[in-house]
């Protein structure tokens, strides 16, 4: 009997397993690298009390080729805040307007009935921008004023094991993220200072990757009251 089926089983899916582990539950995981998601092998690691969790990036087709095999299951999906404007963002916030492959996978698995844990950047010890500055990879887009939630990986994998287990949960969509989101200039300071690493260079905002030009701050504090999640890293400070 398998009590978590992780579908893509990459970072966020490892720490999902890690700790599912810990506390006593059997996992099985899928990799995108592995081979495809066929029915056949779905259906031989579902039982009654199997959880989804649903992990991989949306591609147009897996999505709807998967959903109908596993609805009527519990299902946890990981999505991302990518689907709200800039500004702060919770769960009365409407969500963006253009149709997009994250909105497209999202209506599928709601549709199947599935807990949307929509999320910022995934960090943790080996990944993130405290990785990148140090590395002398990393650069700051505009004047860096821009805020950024975050939410480390250890927190994620505690908020959708959380949606395992509480029945009030079932079927909503939650915003998640750090409790207190920082400037990029806060972050890079931050990480200068911990690693005694020169500040990295401002380029001009267009010259960044999309995902670091957005002015966005989570409030995820329903989630949190809702599964009665307390974070561990409650701000990119205290990682």
């Amino acid at each position: 009997m398998t009590d978590l089926l992780i579908l893509g089983q990459g970072y966020a899916g490892s720490a999902i397993a890690r700790l599912a582990e810990k506390r006593g539950l059997t996992t099985f995981g899928t990799r995108r690298r592995a081979g495809p998601l066929t029915a056949e092998l779905l259906r031989a690691h579902l039982s009654p009390g199997t959880h989804v969790i649903v992990c991989f990036p949306p591609d147009g087709a897996t999505d709807a080729a998967v959903a109908p095999i596993i609805a009527g299951h519990p299902i946890t999906y990981l999505s991302s805040t990518a689907v709200y404007g800039d500004g702060v963002i919770d769960d009365t916030t409407p969500l963006l307007d253009a149709p997009s492959p994250r909105r497209d996978a999202e209506k599928i698995w709601q549709d199947a009935g599935a807990t949307i844990l929509r999320c910022p950047a995934i960090y943790g010890p080996d990944r993130g921008i405290h990785i990148r500055v140090q590395a002398g990879d990393f650069r700051i887009g505009g004047d860096g004023n821009n805020f950024t939630s975050r939410i480390h990986v250890e927190d994620l994998a505690q908020l959708v094991l959380a949606t395992t287990q509480v029945a009030e949960a079932r079927g909503q969509a939650f915003v998640v993220g750090d409790a207190h989101p920082m400037t990029q200039n806060e972050i890079c300071e931050k990480v200068a200072l911990d690693y005694g690493v020169p500040m990295p260079p401002r380029v001009p905002l267009d010259q960044v990757h999309y995902t670091l030009r957005h002015d966005r701050r989570v409030d995820g504090s329903r989630a949190l009251r809702i599964l009665g999640v307390t974070l561990q890293y409650p701000s990119f400070k205290t990682r």
